[in-house]
């Protein structure tokens, strides 16, 4: 038997949100009395790590630490308006949405302070700890939870405010379609080493390179978790599951998730990230979406990665060692196989 080794890539395209008559979000924040601005959303956190974000764009507006910053997704009763979690829309949208609210929200802070330290809004700045100060020195100045206590129970002021990120709707031009059904897109690319056991037909992923332009990455880590984390559930798609691996035969279909078959702890490559960071204009700090699309790339490499290492090019998926066999004996009984230009490589050698 010869285990070959193969290299492809594949590269996507996905758009961040979507037309459908506006696609808005919503986001009101107020101080409370000691100073913790509560973020109120109607977008629900699946994992991706949506309040995390709106945290940080918060906090970065605000100018104050995000200890300082709560967020709390309600529901649609008691939230505002959030048209969903979908599309990979939820940084974009709610990004954008949170800080008009925290932008509305400091300059209530800053006339607050002014009135506090007797000098004019325009002239304080925030120095990101929690303190309000006069631009160029230390003094005067006021903690943010000393300020949200004069707001409260002196001055008698909300320290609040609301946002809400609208995309205009686009209707199709009649004589050629032409619209614009999205707000930005991102793009990605991803190389995908595996290694071929002619026979047995299995496929094992050894590496992963991911390459992602994203506008910018707000949360490095997070965002390296979701392209890893998206890469596996690809990786699972493309040579793993499936409900109806006969159909449409019901034989060997899978009862329950006992049966349903996705890859373990030791199926999990090697995996080698990185972003590009090409800010978008109307991203909230230059961030696009990127949540769906990094189950994307990785499916295609795999496939074209496939046909590298054994000439059996797969259109269907599951790439199961049924299906690589196949089309291996496919390959002896027809023509010879399509050698890569790097066969006769060590790992190419029958072992």
């Amino acid at each position: 038997m010869a285990r070959l080794r193969g290299r492809g890539y594949a590269s996507v395209n996905y758009p961040t949100g979507m037309n459908l008559g506006g696609d808005p979000s919503q986001a009101l924040i107020h101080s409370t009395t000691t100073g913790t601005f509560v973020i109120t959303l109607s977008s629900v956190d699946l994992g991706q790590g949506i309040k995390t974000i709106a945290a940080q764009c918060a906090a970065e507006t605000l100018g104050l630490p995000m200890e300082n910053v709560l967020v709390n997704t309600a529901d649609t009763d008691t939230g505002p308006h959030c048209m969903g979690t979908f599309a990979s829309r939820g940084t974009h949208r709610v990004g954008n949405a949170v800080i008009m609210a925290a932008a509305e929200a400091r300059a209530v802070m800053l006339e607050v302070a002014a009135e506090e330290l007797e000098v004019d809004a325009g002239d304080l700045e925030t120095d990101g700890t929690g303190v309000i100060k006069l631009k160029g020195s230390d003094q005067p100045s006021i903690h943010i939870t000393d300020l949200a206590l004069a707001a409260h129970f002196k001055h008698g002021r909300t320290i609040s405010g609301r946002g809400i990120f609208l995309k205009e709707p686009s209707t199709p031009v009649p004589e050629t379609g032409e619209m614009d059904p999205d707000s930005c897109q991102a793009h990605a690319c991803t190389v995908a080493v595996v290694e071929v056991d002619d026979e047995t037909g299995v496929v094992e992923v050894l590496e992963l390179y991911n390459a992602y332009e994203i506008g910018r990455a707000l949360n490095p880590a997070m965002a390296t978790q979701q392209v890893e984390g998206g890469a596996w559930m690809g990786m699972s798609h493309a040579l793993f599951e499936t409900t109806e691996p006969y159909y449409p035969l019901r034989d060997h279909g899978p009862r329950d998730f006992a049966d349903y078959l996705m890859p373990g702890p030791a199926d999990i490559p090697v995996q080698h990230s990185l972003f590009l960071e090409r800010p978008a204009g109307n991203g909230p700090y230059g961030a696009k979406g990127i949540g769906e699309m990094t189950a994307n790339a990785p499916i295609p490499a795999i496939a074209n990665a496939i046909f590298d290492a054994c000439g059996v090019r797969i259109t269907a998926m599951p790439f199961t060692p049924e299906r690589v066999l196949r089309g291996l004996d496919a390959l002896a009984r027809d023509a010879p196989r399509e050698v890569p230009s790097h066969a006769g490589t060590p790992e190419h050698q029958n072992i």
